[in-house]
């Protein structure tokens, strides 16, 4: 290899970046690794040849060293002896997994992981969802096995029912060849445990957990709506290895109201408002989900016309303290049946209002004569 080759090896420039060189090195390691060129001497060769550039590069010192010397003086920095504090392992650890599936430190320890998350269903109802509140819900959840301690065997710790495994000697893992290197392999016996069930407990069944009921507080905040996820942190299932538990997600469901609707922060309904009164007008009381309120209705009210109730609606999740409305809208009753009484009157109101109807008379005028005959 020439005094500039071990840039060429990598295929960098010289003013490559630490970061360039150690993706540079993977890259080149992978591809002239020996088990993917199996009886090619040349590939082994320059395998060779980029860990030793890399065991070079890869050091601070050593670079500018050779950088201003060349390879002349670079002791001990031929081959895998040469390979910085751990760097060798570091990088081939991510080597062998993408080849193998395999782990190259021996006896590693099993990493913490967190248990998994559950969900739970919850129907409210329509005035829940409006003002919130807080509910208690029962659910299953795996605890650790009392019975045995966990262990998933007949008598626990002491109870002798667990055997180191004889396969890996209690390593949890096992060591075999591949290529120039040796590699190790969690042990199919013990499943990486180290230890194996010789007879599983009774209450578990092996499984070292049981299901048990748990009831856990959750608070509804106002404003939910269908399918608003709540999280409570921390009451999934139990963590592995130490690690941490997962997380309650309670999905909402919010039951329809009779009477009233939603339509995002609003809550809409109507209200029935009688022809004397649209025409007259006056004061009409309507129901809320905060209870009844009253309107004042003006004079020669259309049907269908909406009345705005503000701050009535539902509070928002997601802008604060803003709060929507609750929109009313009246629906007009004709009379389906009349006392001679009131028929007689109507017909003297249209005799009194004769061509002038079709004449677009003065409304106030109109108003006055109607608003007479009905007292």
């Amino acid at each position: 290899m020439s005094d500039n080759g071990y840039y060429e090896a990598l295929e960098v420039e010289r003013n490559a970046t630490d970061e360039e060189i150690k993706k540079a090195y993977r890259k080149m390691a992978l591809k002239y690794h020996p088990d993917k060129n199996p009886n090619d001497k040349g590939a082994e060769e320059r395998f060779k040849g980029i860990n030793e550039a890399y065991s070079v590069l890869s050091v601070s010192e050593k670079r500018r060293q050779y950088d201003r010397f060349g390879k002349a003086d670079m002791d001990g920095s031929r081959g895998f002896d040469g390979m910085a504090g751990g760097d060798f392992s570091e990088m081939f650890g991510g080597i062998f997994e993408e080849f193998f599936g395999a782990s190259t430190s021996r006896g590693r320890r099993k990493r913490p992981q967190q248990g998994a998350n559950l969900k739970y269903d919850l129907t409210i109802s329509f005035e829940d969802a409006l003002l919130g509140k807080e509910v208690e819900i029962t659910l299953q959840k795996p605890e650790s096995c009392i019975k045995c301690d966990g262990t998933g065997a007949k008598g626990g710790t002491s109870g002798g029912g667990i055997k180191t495994c004889v396969t890996c000697k209690g390593a949890g893992q096992v060591q075999f060849n591949q290529g120039i290197f040796t590699v190790n392999r969690p042990c199919h016996k013990c499943q990486g445990n180290g230890s194996v069930i010789q007879e599983p407990c009774l209450t578990c069944k092996g499984k070292q957990y049981i299901l048990r009921d748990k009831t856990i507080r959750v608070t509804i905040p106002p404003g939910v709506d269908n399918e608003v996820r709540l999280r409570v942190t921390g009451e999934g299932e139990a963590g592995i290895y130490g690690g941490p538990p997962g997380d309650l997600y309670v999905i909402i469901s919010v039951l329809e109201h009779p009477y009233f609707k939603r339509d995002g922060e609003d809550i809409l309904s109507d209200a029935p408002l009688s022809f004397t009164k649209a025409i007259m007008g006056g004061t009409l009381s309507v129901s809320t989900i905060k209870g009844a309120t009253t309107i004042t209705i003006p004079p020669g009210t259309q049907h269908g016309k909406t009345f705005r109730l503000k701050g009535l609606g539902f509070p928002s999740l997601m802008r604060g303290r803003s709060v929507g409305n609750h929109l009313v809208k009246v629906r007009i009753d004709m009379p389906t049946q009349l006392t001679p009484q009131q028929r007689s009157l109507l017909e003297e109101y249209d005799k009194i209002s004769g061509e002038e109807i079709s004449s677009q008379p003065d409304s106030n005028q109109f108003f006055k004569k109607v608003k007479t005959l009905f007292e």
